[in-house]
């Protein structure tokens, strides 16, 4: 069954990103001439300067962070100027049936955009604990894809997310370290992602006005997962409405998700209560006042996943995605979930795809060992008949994937090296690498167009023939500065910390949630 959308690609952007700085030793580099005339520099390839002398169409140029959606995009096999008419298709109304074996060229550039997303909340946020910021986005949010590398997007950040630290997952935030300083902006809080609309341009190529979801994973390598508990919880102890009490997730994602603090401006609202109401409103914005056609995509990557699926199915069973202005029109809901864990049982399955009709491709590396947990009874193992009689009989620490599986395997690019190190495995910047290059089971890899330098950003995962270093992304002297005194200090710059909207409580009342905390 078709579900394609009938709105018309109404054009698309040629102009080209502002480079990233890397070792003029591991990459070829070609000037190209902007419609300004001014000269900027477009990384082609991190490859040796003999493997960069191959034909364009042996070798596709690359482009670091390359969010183009115009003809630089379709020059490297990230778009077809299809989107517009398939839009349905490749956001899984029918369950990606037909996209995957071999690889659809269209979803696999979505993928690619949308993962982006969950990497720019790592590349965003401060991880200095030293810093009176730490735990922020560096970045305001009206320059935040400008300011993240990503200028070409056709996307606007509207809020910003964030989450209080929480005992039952300490392992997720950074220690700060002096919390009580009073010009710290928070003692609690932590930036935990985003919400995003396309712009009027990009709507028109994507063929429907786009809400994206972008949550942050952990910032510190795999540590959290010895705050993830084997035992469920009935997800309405959350707050969550679910009138079925065999709906269960696991309870550190849930209380992260729910959590507030009532003492901070930022975590007054809980990451769910900012992104209903910022859901809500947009929804209500766009297809209720304006008659659109909308959509909402959430992503996440890690820990980010499993609150990428959280917030998903909160969306559809709260109903942020209805506008009751526009005749009860629900706006799809789909999730891109990047190495994620799992997150509930066989009921919250049933629940999320089957009643809710919740979509959802589960992206992940065949060696990574995040997404076999938790859980004692799970797919791995059993049959999902099995899962579900073991439900039955109230068996604790049964658990199940969600959605429809995209199985990667680092072990198939030529430009990964072997090693031990788990957290190669999980790491996002090579699972959108394996996209770039996946072809389908058993077809090989072939670069599509990303630079393969991305890797090994925060990693030591690229063979060292390609002369990338490893963890070449920072900040210069770590943002260190010196004096006039000639003494390095550490440069506090002064940055604005945005609240939350005014609107918020008024968005959320519309969808029935009392609010306690003082606005």
């Amino acid at each position: 069954m078709s579900c394609s959308s009938s709105l018309s690609l109404a054009g698309t952007r040629t102009s080209l990103l502002p480079p990233q700085l890397l070792s003029q030793q591991s990459m070829t580099i070609r000037r190209r001439r902007s419609p300004s005339s001014s000269s900027r520099l477009v990384i082609a390839s991190a490859l040796s300067t003999d493997e960069a002398k191959a034909p364009a169409k042996e070798k596709p140029a690359s482009v670091i962070g390359d969010m183009e959606r115009g003809t630089l995009a379709e020059e490297s096999g990230r778009s077809d100027g299809e989107l517009a008419s398939r839009w349905r298709e490749i956001h899984g109304c029918n369950d990606w049936e037909g996209l995957l074996d071999p690889i659809d060229t269209v979803l696999r550039g979505e993928l690619i955009r949308y993962g982006e997303f969950a990497q720019a909340c790592y590349d965003s946020f401060d991880y200095d604990r030293f810093s009176r910021y730490c735990g922020t986005c560096k970045y305001p949010r009206k320059k935040f894809f400008q300011d993240v590398g990503l200028a070409g997007v056709g996307y606007e950040v509207t809020r910003y997310l964030y989450a209080t630290t929480h005992v039952h997952l300490p392992n997720f935030s950074i220690g700060k370290h002096n919390p009580l300083d009073d010009r710290m902006w928070s003692e609690t809080a932590t930036f935990i992602g985003f919400v995003a609309v396309s712009t009027d341009q990009e709507t028109a190529r994507i063929g429907r006005r786009d809400i994206a979801i972008a949550w942050r994973g952990t910032v510190t390598k795999l540590e959290w997962l010895e705050d993830v508990s084997a035992f469920l919880r009935p997800i309405s102890q959350f707050g969550i409405p679910c009138d079925d009490q065999r709906v269960k997730v696991e309870g550190g994602f849930a209380d992260l998700y729910t959590g507030k603090d009532r003492t901070c401006q930022f975590c007054k609202y809980s990451a769910r209560e900012q992104v209903l109401a910022e859901v809500r409103k947009l929804v209500e914005l766009y297809a209720g006042k304006k008659g659109e056609q909308v959509s909402v995509t959430v992503t996440g990557h890690s820990l980010g996943s499993a609150l990428a699926m959280l917030s998903a199915y909160d969306i559809a069973e709260t109903g942020a995605n209805v506008s009751p202005s526009a005749g009860g029109v629900k706006a799809p809901v789909c999730v891109y979930s990047f190495s994620g864990p799992r997150v509930g049982n066989t009921r919250f399955k049933e629940r999320f795809e089957a009643e809710l009709g919740v979509k959802a491709l589960r992206i992940h590396n065949v060696h990574d060992t995040v997404p076999m947990v938790p859980g004692l009874i799970t797919e791995r193992f059993f049959p999902m008949w099995l899962l579900r009689f073991a439900d039955l009989l109230g068996l604790p620490s049964v658990y199940s994937h969600i959605g429809v599986d995209l199985a990667l395997d680092h072990g198939v690019s030529p430009f990964l090296k072997f090693t031990l190190d788990l957290a190669c495995y999980h790491n996002l910047e090579a699972h959108l690498h394996l996209l770039d290059g996946y072809k389908g089971r058993g077809g090989g890899f072939e670069l599509g167009g990303r630079d393969p330098a991305l890797v090994n950003k925060g990693a030591d995962f690229l063979k060292d023939e390609h002369m990338v270093p490893a963890g070449w992304r920072q900040e210069a002297n770590k943002g260190m500065i010196r004096t006039e005194e000639g003494k390095w200090m550490l440069h506090h710059r002064p940055r604005k910390v945005e609240g939350h909207p005014d609107d918020t409580v008024h968005h959320l009342a519309q969808l029935g949630l009392a609010i306690a905390a003082d606005a």
